[in-house]
């Protein structure tokens, strides 16, 4: 690389970084003239969530939106999925992530705006739904990072790619979209970013570089027994006893069959055996839950729990050898160091303090799979999802578990500054790349 006499390398970086960000802070100043736009559209996909694979009016939405900026897009992918392509000349292809499902939850947060959808779930029976993950804000977001971006052309070169993924609550959604040709339909991308709600102080972001997220396996264990009279147990073997008997030597595997250190959780969920107090009955399910962030780890767990039902059918004397059968399986998000370090750079360069590192995850998610499938490295990122006085009061309490967090019916991040904030950190991120270096 030459430079101009007189021009040190320090001096050309310094120059050059200057005129990124000023590039940023242009994309950027759009943002007062979508606020409220953007304010209307998360209210409305607030009040209309919709379950995993059912995602239709919402795809709809998304899409008639990603038109409105320009963008090309791409529907029914995967069921549902959604791409928008924002082409802007020679430059690096950035693809940035969405969910678009929501939960099997009765909303009880009292907003004018609350959802009170119900809906047939995958089981047949009725069941009320919520974005009670903040799935309606992650749109909500990029849908606005696509908007300023398109509207700032002038400032940025290269590929957009806003995907908005179907199902990732299920965790087969992102699967889902890749193995129906995906890559086939759009370009395959440089980087790919995502980001989520999370513990922390609303209009603050984190990253965290490595393993982030854990992965999860979802097992449904049906152990067998010989039923019969509850007056006679003498005469049956009881499968309650033994799914008992399977809950307690199963809270061994991760204190001993675990390294220390090493993050592990086994939980058993929901027990189904019999329907009435006198009667014993002839088999009984467990619905284990597993998370890790090793792949060796993940298998001695698998090993020691297949071990131990196995054990306990034996010494009850079980007719049948137990079944195994996986419900669920999300994949390690290991977050790409060298794609982490150069976001986490571009969001203290914006929001200075409010950059912060925040600690691996035991949640877990499949955003992964689809940088994955091609090979492209990624990041995803947190952002707070509190109001700062009620965080704050909780953290100096020791009642952080308190606040409503993902998954609760009284979820529901405060509107602002989480949405500026969410959309800001997409735009910065995907600028990191796409601004002029």
């Amino acid at each position: 690389m030459s430079l101009p006499r007189g021009c040190s390398l320090s001096a050309s970086f310094t120059r050059a970084a200057a005129a990124a960000k000023e590039a940023v802070d242009d994309v950027l100043s759009g943002y007062p003239g979508l606020q409220a736009a953007q304010e209307a559209r998360y209210k409305d996909l607030h009040a209309h969530p919709e379950l995993s694979h059912q995602e239709h009016r919402t795809a709809r939405v998304v899409a008639g939106e990603l038109e409105q900026h320009g963008c090309t897009v791409q529907t029914g992918i995967g069921g549902t999925g959604v791409v928008g392509l924002l082409a802007n000349g020679d430059g690096p292809t950035v693809l940035l992530r969405a969910e678009l499902d929501a939960l099997p939850i009765a909303e009880d947060t009292g907003v004018d705006y609350a959802s009170t959808v119900t809906t047939t779930g995958a089981d047949g029976q009725q069941v009320p739904v919520a974005h009670a993950c903040g799935h309606d804000l992650h749109m909500a977001c990029l849908l606005g990072a696509a908007r300023l971006l398109a509207d700032r052309r002038d400032r940025w070169s290269g590929t957009l790619l806003a995907l908005f993924q179907p199902a990732e609550e299920t965790g087969d959604g992102a699967q889902g979209m890749v193995a129906d040709g995906l890559f086939t339909r759009i370009p395959v991308p440089d980087v790919a970013l995502s980001q989520h709600l999370l513990p922390g102080i609303a209009g603050t972001v984190g990253t965290c570089p490595g393993p982030f997220m854990s992965a999860e396996d979802g097992i449904a264990i049906t152990v067998y027994g010989r039923g019969g009279h509850g007056a006679l147990p003498q005469n049956t073997v009881d499968p309650v006893v033994l799914a008992a008997m399977i809950i307690v030597r199963l809270q061994t595997v991760v204190s001993r069959e675990v390294t220390p250190g090493d993050t592990a959780i086994v939980t058993v969920g929901a027990v189904q055996a019999g329907a009435r107090g006198n009667v014993i009955p002839d088999h009984a399910v467990l619905q284990l839950n597993m998370r890790s962030y090793s792949e060796p780890t993940r298998q001695r767990m698998l090993d020691a729990i297949k071990r131990i039902v196995r054990g306990e059918c034996q010494a009850s004397g079980s007719p049948r050898e137990p079944e195994f059968e996986t419900v669920a399986s999300f994949p390690l998000l290991d977050n790409d160091t060298a794609t982490t370090d150069q976001v986490a750079a571009a969001f203290t360069a914006h929001f200075g303090r409010g950059a912060l590192d925040i600690p691996k995850q035991t949640v877990s998610e499949d955003f992964g799979l689809i940088p994955a499938a091609v090979g492209a490295p990624y990041t995803y990122w947190g952002i707070g999802r509190t109001e700062r006085q009620a965080y704050q009061t909780a953290e100096k309490a020791g009642r952080l578990q308190d606040l409503p967090s993902n998954h609760s019916p009284k979820f529901l991040p405060p509107l602002q500054p989480t949405l500026r904030t969410g959309t800001e950190a997409m735009a910065v991120a995907a600028m990191s790349w796409l601004a002029p270096h």
